[in-house]
């Protein structure tokens, strides 16, 4: 493996005899070489030249076999020398990897502790999530108990119980504001306590809705279809989606200054409803809705405005700007409308309408197309000062009382083909229309 020494050759231990052998050869060597020399020393012809080679010879000799011994003895110097570097290289190697063995022990036990204790914390918060979610379930069910109580004043605690636990509990805010809703959608008897119980409900639900505190629960969405809702005040709420059809409304409905997303389902009964002053692209739905007094929506900012079928007996949206489509196809305005200075930024639909009273139009804008066809006007009718920037269509509408197109400006040559009016009353009518006596009391409109 990478940062290990190879292993080392097995160390052979060196036999006795074979330091026998080499003593050996070096006294014959030895022996040879003084045999040599003694031999040569013989030759010389003086007896005293030749006893001096003689003893030179044995000196040589003895020299040849000293020299043979040390050089034996320098190699088995250097075995030993060897041989102790590479005991000393092999302890280092053992000493290294007994280090990298304990390294990898004690990483090895530590990695277990660490396992080990985020095991432990893994149960603690386990344990302390299920206590919690049980904390919550007991929390829970007690309120809805107490909300099922006969006791007037048991279920105002448990309505009490439940917001507290949903301001401690974000994650629990939709599912509380689910219980309220539901409880405002159950019938309910004609009872002082439970009505007193059930506005309670109601101002806990916009109390909570409202973005300027720090008990705003954003995001919530009410339904509250069907319910029975008195003086439901949702002043200055943020409204993701809300549902109140078929709901019976007593009293004032208010949603002044809300902030409107989503979709606003009002197709309800309503005493008075007051949207003045809204904001957002919400898509207000008031189609089969029935207002019995009076529906003012007046310098509010709405996204698509929807009235078909509706019966109101009389409406204010002055001032008010509509961005996308308005819808009044087939409403009825018992008692009278206001439009003055209204702003319609695309299309308008007014189509078998009928305004028994008064129809007020000064001063209004329509940006796209405008139609009028089958209108029923019952009463004055005001389009004074009106901007029509798009196409306008009074095909076959029926004007009983006085109309006015006075400085009315308009970018096309509206369409009145087959319209009537009374010939009882004074009329201001577009530049360029033709107008026809029909009988005796209705004047007939047409295109030139």
């Amino acid at each position: 493996m990478p940062g290990t020494s190879p292993p080392d050759e097995r160390l052979r231990v060196m036999p006795w005899w074979l330091v026998l052998i080499g003593l050996l050869l070096a006294a014959l060597l030895g022996w040879w070489v003084l045999y040599w020399l003694l031999g040569e020393a013989d030759r010389a012809a003086a007896p005293d030249t030749r006893a001096t080679l003689r003893i030179d010879a044995i000196r040589t000799g003895l020299t040849v076999v000293a020299g043979t011994g040390g050089g034996l003895a320098l190699l088995l110097a250097a075995r030993r020398q060897w041989i102790s570097e590479r005991a000393q290289r092999h302890q280092e190697v053992v000493a290294a990897a007994d280090q990298a063995h304990r390294d990898r022990v004690q990483a090895h036990a530590e990695a277990v502790a660490e396992a080990g204790q985020r095991h432990q914390e893994h149960q603690a918060e386990a344990a302390a999530h299920d206590a919690a979610e049980r904390r919550l379930t007991e929390l829970y069910t007690r309120a809805v108990e107490l909300l099922g109580n006969d006791n007037a004043a048991v279920r105002l605690g448990g309505l009490h119980a439940l917001e507290r636990l949903g301001q401690d509990n974000p994650a629990q805010r939709t599912t509380i504001v689910g219980v309220l809703c539901a409880y405002l959608r159950m019938p309910s008897p004609d009872d002082a306590r439970e009505a007193e119980v059930r506005r309670s409900a109601q101002r806990m639900l916009t109390r909570h809705l409202r973005a300027d505190g720090d008990v705003f629960w954003p995001g919530m969405r009410l339904d509250l279809t069907g319910a029975r809702l008195d003086d439901f005040d949702a002043t200055g709420c943020a409204l993701d989606d809300a549902d109140l059809t078929d709901a019976t409304c007593t009293g004032t409905t208010r949603f002044t200054g809300a902030t409107l997303r989503g979709r606003l389902a009002l197709a309800a009964t309503f005493e008075d409803l007051v949207l003045d002053g809204v904001t957002g692209d919400a898509k207000i739905m008031l189609d089969d809705a029935t207002v019995s007094g009076r529906l003012t929506v007046e310098r509010a900012e709405i996204g698509k405005l929807s009235c078909r079928r509706a019966t109101i007996a009389a409406a204010s949206l002055r001032a008010t700007s509509v961005r996308r489509t308005a819808k009044f196809d087939h409403a009825r305005f018992t008692e009278g409308a206001s439009f003055r200075e209204a702003a319609f930024h695309s299309s308008v639909s007014m189509e078998h309408a009928t305004f028994t009273g008064q129809a007020d139009f000064r001063q209004a804008r329509f940006a796209d197309l405008a139609l009028f066809r089958w209108t029923e006007f019952g009463g004055d009718v005001w389009f004074t000062d009106v901007d029509f920037d798009g196409p306008a269509n009074f095909g076959r509408a029926r004007f009983h009382g006085p109309a006015s197109f006075e400085h009315a400006r308009l970018a096309y040559r509206p369409r009145v083909d087959q319209a009537r009016a009374t010939a009882s009353a004074p009329h201001v009518w577009p530049d360029g229309t033709r107008v026809e006596p029909l009988d005796t009391d209705w004047l007939l409109l047409t295109d030139p």
